[in-house]
């Protein structure tokens, strides 16, 4: 998948602007504030049908308009697909690919896989487990459509239950049979997200391992844990064992929506043990091994975003992370830097077909 072109209209900090992409790399250069990352936002946009930074739509209508547009021409193995994403500030937001509009977000996903580097990574590492489950659940909803259906329906149904247990509170009664109602779709969808994530980190620890030894040269052994409190209870089991406890949190206090993902070095976790250095160096490798995952099982190779990437590694890491990405066949790289001869000196040393477009 190549992103040929990339038009904007009203999109955050920018009236009007369009580029054509090289099929290989492509830099945006310019000093802070002048909106390189809105522009890689725009390109997570076509990809997942939203921004990466967690800002809802209405935020990236530029201020003072109606509306904001981002229209790509993108090279589908033999054909070209046009996508266009508009989103009026007085109704809701349209995605359409050649001209039809999709009836969910949730048949888009995939379609254009990307992963996103940025110095936001770091918190995957110090923030609370809601971050890195969606982090776990976005690598799999890229490249398993059942999955996306089962974590959007196992949502719903915890949500429905939740709306129950405070009306519960709220009127002073209970009616524990009405609650059983929601246990069996919520134990069906649960148990099959538990699996695929279980599954999904599993394969994906030795090529963590894998490009940490690359990128650090290190002797350090990595990986991610995957917890979750089915790995000791069925979800029945969980449920029934804690429905005194959810009556009285009027809420969900046990599933698969409390799952986490830890993070370790040598066996501790890297949050308490690793350098600065370590820790980005892991979350490189992480993204890494989520690229070859994607294309290991949709065929497809992500577009890579890499923001400010020079923030989180030396010149001499950030030229062997872009050539490794090369020689893997990784697919299309997206780059923003604030140093445009730094940018160009990195680009020369791969040899590659490249564009730099300067942003003011």
């Amino acid at each position: 998948m190549i992103i040929n072109k990339l038009s904007l209209i009203n999109f955050k900090s920018h009236s009007e602007v369009s580029f054509d992409f090289s099929p290989q790399i492509n830099c945006f250069v310019g000093n802070n504030g002048v909106g390189k990352t809105n522009i890689l936002d725009a390109l997570h946009y076509l990809s997942v049908g939203k921004s990466f930074l967690g800002n809802s739509d209405l935020n990236n209508i530029k201020s003072e308009e109606d509306f904001f547009t981002i229209e790509s021409e993108i090279q589908n193995e033999e054909k070209e697909d046009i996508i266009k994403i508009l989103h009026p500030r007085e109704s809701k937001k349209v995605i359409k690919k050649n001209d039809k509009a999709y009836d969910r977000l949730a048949d888009h996903i995939g379609y254009l896989p990307s992963v996103m580097i940025s110095p936001y990574d770091s918190n995957l590492i110090s923030d609370s487990g809601e971050s890195r489950r969606k982090f776990l659940d976005a690598m799999i909803s890229q490249t398993d459509s059942v999955y996306l259906f089962d974590l959007i329906q196992y949502q719903k149904t915890i949500q429905q239950r939740n709306a129950l247990l405070k009306n519960f509170a709220k009127n002073r009664y209970f009616d524990k049979d009405s609650l059983e109602i929601y246990d069996d779709p919520i134990s069906n969808f649960g148990t099959r997200i538990f699996e695929k994530r279980k599954e999904f980190v599993e394969n994906l620890n030795p090529i963590v391992q894998h490009y940490y030894d690359i990128i650090s040269g290190g002797k350090e052994k990595v990986s991610v844990v995957y917890e979750s409190h089915l790995s000791d209870n069925t979800f029945q089991e969980l449920l029934s064992n804690s429905i005194d406890k959810d009556r009285v949190l009027t809420y969900t206090s046990k599933g698969i929506h409390k799952d986490d993902l830890i993070f370790e070095m040598n066996g501790n976790s890297i949050k308490k043990i690793g350098s600065q250095g370590q820790q980005k160096s892991f979350l490189v490798s992480l993204k890494l091994a989520q690229i070859n995952r994607i294309k290991e099982l949709t065929g497809k190779s992500p577009i890579l975003l890499l923001d400010d990437i020079f923030d989180k590694l030396d010149d001499t890491r950030v030229s062997q992370l872009i050539e490794l990405v090369n020689k893997e066949n990784f697919g299309q790289i997206f780059i923003t830097d604030t140093h445009k001869e730094r940018t160009e000196n990195v680009v020369k040393r791969i040899h590659e077909e490249s564009k730099i477009f300067e942003i003011s």
